[in-house]
């Protein structure tokens, strides 16, 4: 998410780490092209420690309650290190939430709970708007290699060789907490129409029910192709938000550079 965004919903974010020959920083410390270029001193990463989590609670807290949104705890430990944190403050209300996603989606989850605060609502409101939101959006995303994923174990091995082998462009999604493969597409055109259509046929299909279209573009050192991307889907509908989300080195350590995707989620009315 934008930090601008963030910081206009009022939503702290609390940076993730990136090992790279064992010396740690901060997510944002090292630029995205510096930790790609020390990818050979080898790269890790973790994240915060409940620590840092509490702190960030306690700083955020106006006394009505926090809530923390967390990636998927499927790919990271960060929804534990969270309720560890949570456990720890006394007198603070605090709930976690579990995304189930990550990247433009789970700033989408993190929107419509912030909007759900925004509004007025009370603690337990906004977490049943955030589960709401996680259970409605989705993220589809194209990388010209799926090797970086699969270093991670997120992909199977197979998939990677097979695309390789046959020329194909990966495409993916994420679903249930994880990253799927799905069909390869002949060339990034291609996964570029996929993505486009895979939205507007949501729409098409939620549209007659009323509702708002709640879009992001995602990227990874690719921010025109994101740019072109989210601007292919604005000629075709309206969405009632949208913006365009440039990944960390934390999540280029795990993809690569160059994925571009699309994350929406469709709001009843």
């Amino acid at each position: 998410m934008p930090e601008p965004l963030a910081a206009g919903n009022g939503v702290v974010v609390v940076p993730m780490w990136v090992t790279i020959g064992g010396q740690q920083y901060r997510d944002g410390e090292l630029g995205i092209s510096e930790v790609l270029a020390r990818f050979a001193e080898g790269v890790s990463t973790s994240g915060p420690s409940p620590g840092e989590l509490a702190e960030a609670v306690a700083g955020a807290d106006q006394g009505d309650g926090v809530v923390v949104l967390t990636i998927s705890r499927r790919m990271s430990g960060v929804y534990e290190s969270a309720r560890m944190a949570a456990a720890s403050l006394e007198g603070y209300r605090v709930a976690v939430v579990d995304t189930g996603t990550a990247a433009g989606a789970q700033g989408l989850v993190v929107l419509a709970a912030a909007q759900a605060a925004r509004s007025g609502l009370e603690l337990e409101e906004v977490v049943a708007a955030a589960n709401g939101a996680a259970k409605s959006t989705k993220l589809l995303a194209t990388l010209p290699s799926l090797e970086h994923l699969a270093r991670g174990g997120r992909v199977p091995g197979a998939a990677v060789w097979g695309a390789r082998w046959l020329g194909l462009n990966p495409l993916f999604e994420f679903r249930a907490g994880r990253i799927a493969p799905l069909r390869p597409s002949r060339g990034t055109k291609a996964a570029y129409q996929r993505m486009v259509s895979a939205v507007v046929g949501e729409v098409g299909r939620a549209d007659a029910r009323g509702g708002a279209l709640h879009l992001a573009a995602l990227h990874a050192l690719a921010p025109e192709a994101a740019s072109s991307l989210l601007g292919r889907v604005e000629e075709r509908v309206e969405p009632a938000s949208s913006f365009v989300g440039s990944f960390g080195p934390v999540m280029v350590a795990h993809t690569g550079p160059g994925l571009v995707g699309l994350a929406w989620r469709w709001e009843p009315p």
